[in-house]
Parts: C-alpha cells; sequence; structure tokens
C-alpha cells in the first residue's frame, strides 16, 4: 500500500465539499470577469447570448454561459484569446495543427507555477515522492506532455530524466542504469517498452519501475491489467488536454485506481449531453466540459473537450472523478449506422489472451458499403492454426457486443504499426 499520510497533501485535498464548493463559486467569479473584461472574443460572447459575468450567483448558473469549442481557438489564432499583454506570456504551447491552424495556449508566470504544483500534486497521488527518479517519455516542445510532466516532477522534488519519445533501445537502457521509480509516458508507447525489455530478457521482477503515469490517449482497464502485468507496475492514468493547460487536470489515485480525481480547485467540470447542450446530472453519462478558475494568460469558459465520462463522487480526495475516458466523441466511428469507438475493438482483443496489445482499425468503402477491418498480432508462440480460432473468436464478439461485421488480419509478430508516442488506432480510407 502506497503512502497516504493526510499531512503530506495539499490543504484542499482534506477540504469538506462545502468549502471546496465554496472556493469554486469565488474561483468562478474572478475567470469569468477576467475572460469577459480581457478577450474580446468572451465579451462579444457573452454579449450575444445576453449574460454577463455578474449574472453568476451560484455554480449552477454556469449554465447560462455559452460554450467554447475548439474552432473558436482556431478562429482567433494566434494570440487572440491571450487574457494578458503577449509580453507577459513566459510560454506558449500550440497543438499540431495537421487540420488547420493550430490551438495555441499561453501561460503566465504564474500559470506555469501552478501548473508545476498540480502536476506535483498529481505525482503524489499516483504514488510519487521527492527524491524518486522519474523517467518522462512524453513528447517534448510544442506538446504539453514532456514539459508539463518534467516541472511538475522537479516540483515534487524528483530526479528527471526527460529522454522524450523515440529510441527505444536507449530508453530501456538508461531505465535498466539509472532505475527510475516512475515512469511517466503513453500506454501506446510504453507497450513498445514492454516489448524491448522482452526481447532483452528483462523480466518485471527486474524492471525498476513501480508507478507508471499513462495520458495523451484513452486506454482501457484491460490495457491497464496488460502494462501492470508485463512491467510488474502500478498503472494510473494522468489526465489533461493543452486547451485546459496540459497534463494535470486530473490524476489517478493509486490507492484507488477508480478513474483520475479532478483537481476542482483549478478546473470547473460538467457533463453535457452532445446533442441538446444541457448539463446532465452527475453520474449520467455524456460529454465532459471544463471552465479554468485560476488562469491568467488563457482563460477557458466552458470548452467542450469530445472526450466522453460521466462525474462521479470523490473516494480518495474531496474532488470528483470522471470515469475513465476511453473514447472521444471525435473517436467515433459510424459503421453502416452503427457507432464504433477503437476503445470497444481494444477491449474485445484483449480479452483474448493470445492477443497482443497492437491494433490498428483501417476503414474502407466497396461501392456504397462501408467496412472495417482490423489489423492485429498474437504474442509470440501461437500456431496458425490458434490464430485462425483466435480470429474467429474476435469477429463473433465484435458482431455480438458491437452489432457490425468486421475482417480480422492476424499479422506477423511487429507488423502492426508501433507508435512513439499517440498511437494512430484508425486509418479511414473512405
Amino acid at each position: 500500500m502506497q503512502d497516504t499520510n493526510p499531512a503530506q497533501l495539499d490543504s484542499i485535498e482534506t477540504a469538506t465539499v462545502e468549502e471546496l464548493r465554496a472556493l469554486q463559486l469565488k474561483r468562478l467569479k474572478w475567470s469569468l470577469k477576467h475572460a469577459y473584461d480581457n478577450v474580446p472574443f468572451y465579451k462579444n460572447s457573452f454579449d450575444q447570448h445576453g449574460i454577463h459575468p455578474d449574472d453568476l450567483n451560484s455554480l449552477e448558473d454556469l449554465a447560462k454561459f455559452p460554450f467554447t469549442v475548439k474552432d473558436n481557438l482556431r478562429e482567433n489564432y494566434p494570440f487572440g484569446l491571450f487574457a494578458v499583454p503577449r509580453e507577459q506570456v513566459v510560454r506558449i504551447h500550440a497543438s499540431s495543427g495537421t487540420t488547420g491552424n493550430p490551438t495555441v495556449v499561453g501561460y503566465t508566470q504564474n500559470d506555469i507555477d501552478m501548473w508545476a504544483n498540480l502536476m506535483a500534486r498529481s505525482i503524489r497521488a499516483a504514488g510519487g515522492r521527492s527524491g524518486d527518479i522519474c523517467h518522462i517519455a512524453f513528447g517534448y516542445g510544442l506538446f504539453t506532455g514532456g514539459l508539463g510532466a518534467h516541472y511538475g516532477a522537479e516540483k515534487l522534488g524528483c530526479t528527471v530524466v526527460p529522454m522524450s519519445g523515440g529510441q527505444t533501445a536507449k530508453q530501456v537502457q538508461l531505465i535498466m542504469d539509472f532505475k527510475p521509480r516512475i515512469i511517466m509516458v503513453t500506454p501506446s508507447y510504453c507497450l513498445n517498452l514492454a516489448d524491448e525489455m522482452e526481447r532483452q530478457g528483462i523480466s518485471p521482477e527486474d524492471n525498476p519501475l513501480e508507478i507508471g503515469m499513462f495520458g495523451a490517449e484513452p486506454w482501457t482497464n484491460e490495457m491497464r491489467s496488460e502494462l501492470e502485468q508485463r512491467l510488474g507496475i502500478d498503472a494510473v492514468d494522468l489526465y489533461g488536454l493543452s486547451e485546459i493547460i496540459g497534463p494535470g487536470v486530473a490524476q489517478e489515485c493509486v490507492e484507488t485506481k477508480d478513474g483520475p480525481t479532478i483537481w476542482e480547485d483549478h478546473f470547473y467540470p460538467e457533463i453535457i449531453d452532445t446533442e441538446t447542450g444541457e448539463v446532465l446530472k452527475d453520474g449520467e453519462d455524456g460529454e465532459l466540459v471544463f471552465t479554468s478558475l485560476t488562469k491568467e494568460a488563457f482563460p477557458i469558459i466552458r470548452y467542450r473537450t469530445k472526450d466522453l465520462t460521466r462525474l462521479l463522487a470523490g473516494t480518495a480526495r474531496p474532488m470528483r472523478r470522471i470515469k475513465k475516458i476511453t473514447g472521444r466523441c471525435d473517436d467515433m466511428m459510424i459503421i453502416r449506422g452503427v457507432n464504433v469507438f477503437p476503445s470497444q475493438i481494444e477491449e474485445i482483443l484483449l480479452k483474448q489472451p493470445s492477443m497482443a496489445p497492437h491494433y490498428q482499425i483501417e476503414l474502407s468503402r466497396t461501392g456504397n458499403m462501408d467496412c472495417i477491418a482490423v489489423n492485429a498480432e498474437t504474442k509470440p508462440g501461437t500456431s496458425d492454426s490458434e490464430k485462425l480460432k483466435i480470429a474467429d473468436q474476435v469477429t463473433k464478439s465484435i458482431k455480438d457486443f458491437i452489432g457490425v461485421s468486421a475482417q480480422i488480419n492476424i499479422l506477423p509478430e511487429g507488423q502492426v504499426p508501433r507508435s512513439l508516442g499517440k498511437a494512430q488506432r484508425v486509418v479511414d480510407n473512405r
């Protein structure tokens, strides 16, 4: 059992729910006014909806304010949503911009300090402690993962190995030589590290890692079991997105492993109906929406994340949790009228003991008919006859539980493309 001494937690982590809600209301009033007074987009948006920051008298009143979506960020590229003079912005992060203008996020020094504190809190909730060696294999640069994790680990007092992605054999060498206790990485790339360790004959007992903090892409509980078994670690979920701040928006606590705890003293969550925008009650499934409560350079109001989840009562902390996110609105594939998520395919694949955790989904069209193929691999030593049997079982399970007919292609070991960062789970050739 990990050390969870309350004396070592931030005071807000042991506050009552009533104290937390009072703090949220105070900070929400400030954030709405800060955005309205300093960002023309928010002033115009609020005015067009006939709403003013002074109209917020309760947390429930937030539902009266308009949403922000990713296109709003792209339309105000590059610095149109900054709420402070550009000279006060000490760092800029941005998305890849593969589907248009990048989404650009700015940070004041206070924002950077707050982010580092929340990442330090997150690492501690995952079981990390001052003095631990932390191996960071998230990408560095404009992507928020590497630097966000880095500053938090240093804030906690960890020794940081800023490896970034790639050079898989080198990563394993440094893990075995430096003996880090913590790794922070995407789950798909960690599978590559596990494969490399096994190729080198490194057993879970020989692996010095104890804690894996995995984020930047959806992953299932079946993937958690796979990683924990193969690496001999506690695998916990680190949640964040660059538009809100980066990693450290929410963190799964190692003592419960029951979904990421949202750091609600800085980010106010809502769940909405994806079609109507109506705010749903805690426990109902829908789209996750966030409002920042303390950000100076880049306040964000009711941002639609497209992540599908539900809000749950706090357990290890008074803050609410989110159910493990395994899908996004924009990840959803519609195949012959059926909604399909990559995580559903992953769950079915990993229930087969002989299946490797590497897969890629290909979409194509024959005439007017959408077709789905799943390229996957079995574990080494699986016979050809067993591969045929597994393909039949997976085909049947996808049909029975998801409702679509899929072609299962069992490829030779190493033929499914490996990820150096976020995995590309879907290739749409339609």
